[in-house]
């Protein structure tokens, strides 16, 4: 009776379950491309059970990279290895999806695990240089970040067609769900947040002026990405500080987005301002379920979900459409698969009829045979077989 084990249909397109792997930046490209450590990264969810795969967060140009390491699809040339990854999670169940963006005001900067700031002298060392920023206003991020230049009319109309154009390439890589990042302080985001944009044109200001941008690609892109496959996007739904974009502000911009043809919003949070949520377990799930009630419209609920009970409850209680798990789909590539035995959601005696088969006949075999042997006793074995401590 298992909820978040029921498929879920997005016009056309049918995912297996509603777990989805969340976008996480691997920061191993090199000037955009898939690696081989991309293809084996992903394929481990696609073999774990995971109804969506969502690669991560992948540039539209080289200027809206995050880092030197993230993938890109500003080039034809960066096609061939992302079809590599969605032919594998179609071949074994899931249903590939890629998140694309622009990293705006927190571009050029190191690798999460080399610093998670501005790249420096170490990093120009081994060839890694600083690049010029884009943001909607000339503030940096913080104290010692870029000083961002302010896109002018030119420069927002290659960010439109920038996302237009990777988003027709990501239909070329055989994605089936198409998700556009307006959250985490990005470029898409600092339009929306009132704490970053001090625009006086048409696309700063007002709430309708701050939303002009994000709105006008989500309406371009869904022109261009067929009608038969889902379009997300990726919202903070409230920024770190109370006084920014808020829940209120969400809601509103989702109920405009699904005018244009979105159907979910990926719900994280933060961005700008010191976070002063409450951030435990679940922290975000509120935020799934205020946008679904009251923009009416599906919702993908992410943040410390880390049990498949808590997971079965956000989706059996209508909180959100489908769950995302990001550091528990780390250290448990075979999450998904799991879940199912421990909720119950397949009989014991077929618990690996849904693993890959070059995996779940060798543990199939390896369950019959500890039936026999019936618990582990492990001091009664050792003292059968004559060792002592």
């Amino acid at each position: 009776m298992s909820k978040i084990f029921e498929p879920l249909t997005l016009r056309g397109v049918t995912l297996r379950n509603r777990y989805a792997l969340s976008p996480m930046c691997q920061y191993t490209a090199k000037d955009g491309y898939v690696s081989d450590y991309h293809t084996i990264h992903y394929g481990r969810f696609a073999l774990g059970g995971f109804g969506l795969l969502m690669v991560e967060a992948t540039a539209v140009s080289p200027e809206g990279r995050i880092s030197h390491g993230d993938l890109g699809l500003w080039d034809d040339a960066h096609i061939p290895g992302l079809a590599r990854i969605t032919a594998f999670a179609r071949a074994y169940g899931a249903t590939p999806g890629i998140q694309i963006g622009h990293a705006g005001p927190k571009a050029s900067i190191q690798r999460a695990f080399e610093g998670n700031g501005p790249l420096n002298e170490v990093d120009a060392a081994r060839g890694e240089h600083v690049w010029p920023v884009v943001s909607p206003s000339a503030r940096p991020v913080t104290d010692g970040w870029l000083v961002p230049t302010a896109l002018d009319a030119n420069g927002i109309a290659k960010v439109r067609a920038d996302f237009v154009a990777s988003a027709r390439r990501a239909l070329q890589a055989g994605f089936d769900v198409l998700e556009l990042h307006y959250a985490h302080g990005f470029l898409l985001n600092a339009f929306l947040s009132p704490l970053t944009n001090d625009r006086s044109d048409e696309y700063g200001g007002s709430f309708e002026n701050r939303i002009r941008l994000p709105l006008q690609i989500a309406r371009e892109v869904r022109e261009v990405w067929p009608q038969d496959k889902p379009l997300f996007v990726r919202l903070s739904a409230v920024d770190g500080s109370g006084s920014g974009w808020s829940i209120a502000d969400s809601v509103a911009f989702a109920e405009a987005l699904k005018v244009v043809g979105v159907d979910v919003i990926d719900c994280s949070s933060g961005g700008f301002g010191v976070y002063e949520y409450p951030n435990g377990y679940g922290f975000q799930v509120p935020f799934a379920a205020q946008i679904r009630r009251e923009a009416n419209i599906c919702t993908m609920a992410v943040g410390i979900i880390v049990d498949p009970w808590q997971a079965e409850s956000v989706i059996a209680s209508g909180q959100a459409d489908l769950v995302a798990l990001g550091h528990a789909a780390l250290r448990d590539p075979h999450f998904p698969l799991h879940a199912q035995q421990t909720l119950g959601a397949v009989s014991p005696d077929a618990a690996y009829a849904n693993w890959n088969v070059q995996a779940g006949w060798w543990l199939g075999q390896r369950a019959s045979k500890l039936v026999q042997l019936g618990p582990w006793a492990p001091m009664e074995d050792a003292a059968a077989n004559g060792h002592k401590d």
